[in-house]
């Protein structure tokens, strides 16, 4: 992946903001619970579509050097035989227990894998499924690390400093791992980004990042009616490039087919009766008001289950139709469809405006990674440190679990249906990735809601407080739509992508 010389240094920093609230200790090591801070990743809703777990192989290696008569026979480290590599694997074992257990996504570790010659690093690199290889480095011969990081799977390297057993490799993992014994980094496959020293939550937010990435790969999209990108460039190369760098399965449902299947609902007394009691119950609660007509919120929850039975019926994941603001989808559903994609993201799955790609792949990037709906949105020309976003497709659960104020009211263009108005929280920390058209580089930064006005545009609207270089941001930044998370989510989806290749990340903000 291609680096911007100026960001270089920010695009994949290692920082210790304690991305989880809390801490507990263990074995001296920073273990967090998901309760407290802001920015916090989000547990997953239990009714929402499961994820596949990141599968972790730990490797402890190691070294038993004999004592020699009057010459040097022992490197640095704490673990020098058998007996204290099989308490450190009992300890790492513990360690990663207590990890998964606060993740707050799904992970899996292996029991840990000791290695004190080059045959069982062979055999780790070659015959281990797991998604991620993290190895322990104790001690052992540099080469065994570069052909654990050359295997084909994401490593991360973990030291101890004064967590434990002290190891070799907190001395010399930069210098011969990185460096090859020289200045200049050599490694193709590993860099400072993927060393971790003593710290659980470092290993965690990479976790969730690679966690994301497994996740988002080989997405299934619905395109209703046609894939038709909001821009010729997207419409050109987001296909290609979903399907040869993300592995996205594309199926396009004809619209005479979907309108059947509604027509086919509408008919049906029992499904009808459904929607009506899910209508009931969204405007029952007391952070729902109504300022459209009801009849616009049932043929909403009407078209949400269609597509839900649709999305189970042809195992995918995200839908979008075609043309949205136009009057045979509008017709079709008696409503716009912005609030059947607010009910699909509120449920955990990824829908949005157009069936444009450009801004679907980071947008379900982000769903995975945070474990929160995604707002895609217009977005408006930065000033005075201001960038304000809106669109009428709004996810009301914005945190994954409780709805924010909203309003049901009008599409704006149309003056019809429902949509919905969040009235977002002020002073929540929010992460904007923003894809460019031709889908080769995303750009991103993190900012705090300062406001949601009601401008006579979009309904759902941000302005968000630049956190990061905005005269950058105004000069180089680049596509359209853009998607907005709560929390602060940059170094997961520089990780991510960095993972990934194939596609330029542009970072304006400062590591916290």
């Amino acid at each position: 992946m291609k680096l911007d010389d100026h960001d270089s240094s920010l695009k994949f920093a290692i920082t210790r903001r304690g991305f989880l609230g809390g801490s507990a200790a263990a074995g001296g090591l920073l273990l967090a619970s998901n309760a407290g801070a802001q920015d916090a990743p989000g547990t997953y809703p239990a009714d929402w579509p499961s994820g596949k777990p990141i599968i972790v192989q730990p490797i402890l290696a190691y070294d038993t050097p004999k004592p020699q008569d009057r010459t040097s026979w022992r490197g640095y480290g704490g673990i020098h035989s058998d007996d204290a590599a099989q308490a450190e694997a009992q300890r790492i074992d513990a360690e990663l227990k207590a990890m998964t257990q606060n993740a707050g996504f799904p992970v899996e570790s292996r029991p840990v894998l000791l290695a004190k010659n080059a045959a069982a690093i062979d055999k780790a690199a070659a015959e281990s499924d797991a998604d991620v290889l993290m190895p322990y480095a104790a001690g052992g011969a540099v080469e065994w690390f570069w052909k654990l990081a050359n295997c084909g799977k994401p490593n991360i390297m973990f030291l101890r400093h004064k967590s434990g057993p002290y190891y070799l490799y907190h001395e010399i993992a930069h210098w011969r791992v990185l460096r090859h014994h020289e200045d200049a980094m050599a490694e193709p496959n590993l860099d400072v980004a993927d060393i971790v020293v003593d710290d659980y939550n470092e290993v965690l937010w990479r976790l969730r990042a690679l966690y994301g990435l497994k996740n988002a790969k080989g997405t299934k999209v619905l395109a209703i009616g046609s894939l038709a990108a909001y821009s010729t460039p997207a419409q050109e190369n987001g296909p290609r490039v979903a399907q040869d760098l993300w592995g996205y399965t594309i199926e396009v449902v004809p619209r005479e087919e979907f309108a059947q299947r509604i027509e086919k609902a509408r008919a049906d007394a029992a499904f009808m009766k459904d929607a009506e009691a899910e209508t009931d119950r969204l405007l029952a609660n007391s952070k729902v008001s109504l300022k459209t007509d009801r009849k616009f919120v049932v043929n909403s929850f009407l078209a949400w289950r269609v597509c839900r039975a649709l999305l189970e019926e042809k195992q995918a994941f995200n839908f979008g139709f075609d043309h949205c603001m136009g009057h045979d989808v509008i017709a079709m559903l008696d409503t716009p469809p912005c609030l059947v994609e607010a009910l699909a993201n509120d449920a955990g799955y990824t829908a949005y405006c157009h069936t444009d790609l450009s801004h679907t792949m980071p947008g379900v990037l982000l769903r995975w990674i945070a474990a929160k709906p995604t707002f895609v949105c217009n977005t408006h020309f930065p000033h005075d440190g201001i960038y304000t976003v809106a669109h009428c497709a709004a996810p009301m659960k914005m945190d994954g679990h409780n709805y924010e104020p909203v309003a049901i009211m009008t599409h704006y263009e149309s003056d019809y249906g429902a949509a919905s108005k969040v009235d977002y929280a002020k002073g929540q920390t929010v992460t904007l990735v923003q894809p460019d058209l031709h889908c080769t580089r995303w750009h991103g930064f993190r900012g705090a809601i300062v406001d949601t006005p009601s401008l006579p545009m979009c309904r759902s609207q941000m302005d968000i407080a630049i956190d990061g270089d905005v005269n950058r941001i105004t000069e180089r930044i680049e596509g359209f739509h853009a998607q907005v998370v709560y929390g602060d989510y940059l170094r997961e989806v520089g990780y991510a992508l960095k993972k990934l290749g194939g596609l330029e990340w542009v970072n304006y903000t400062q590591p916290a």
